[in-house]
């Protein structure tokens, strides 16, 4: 069996290839961070060396499917203003109910989808604020002084 069999049920999926197109439609002018796939993979493979340090046992395919799926619904803020997290809360549901996870799983997702912008979220969701946080190569990033984080913010060395 694929290890990471949901995940890749998940990308291969027609909505959410949809709507990864249209958050590029979105961020075509963009100059800063995208949310892309090159960024949702960098957020699955943080969270996953944060779990394990963190000694939890997640399996690979929950994290890297939470990370596919944590701002999906960044269209919809781009659109309407609805808050990332929460659109992309909303979007998760019925594409969960196309993969193979437990009741448990679902909830563990979405909890971390709709808590990855909430420095005090707990457990799993936490790191997946953390690794979202994380994933930005502000140290790299040519309009790095455009941005609008702050310097305690921003990832100005390598940490992951």
């Amino acid at each position: 069996m694929d290890q990471l069999q949901n995940t890749n049920l998940l990308y291969q999926n027609a909505d959410y290839q949809n709507y990864l197109n249209k958050i590029k439609k979105c961020e075509k002018q963009r100059r800063f961070c995208r949310h892309n796939i090159p960024h949702f993979l960098s957020v699955a493979r943080i969270a996953t060396i944060k779990t394990m340090e963190a000694g939890l046992n997640f399996s690979r395919d929950l994290i890297y499917t939470t990370a596919l799926l944590h701002d999906i619904g960044r269209f919809v803020q781009y659109q309407d203003k609805t808050p990332h997290e929460i659109a992309s809360h909303q979007l998760a549901i019925p594409l969960l109910e196309t993969l193979d996870f437990t009741d448990d799983e679902n909830k563990l997702i979405l909890d971390a989808i709709l808590n990855h912008r909430n420095p005090e979220a707990q457990g799993f969701s936490h790191i997946f604020y953390e690794s979202d946080k994380l994933s930005r190569a502000c140290f790299s990033c040519p309009v790095e002084h455009e941005c609008d984080w702050s310097k305690e913010k921003k990832n100005l060395t390598i940490v992951y």
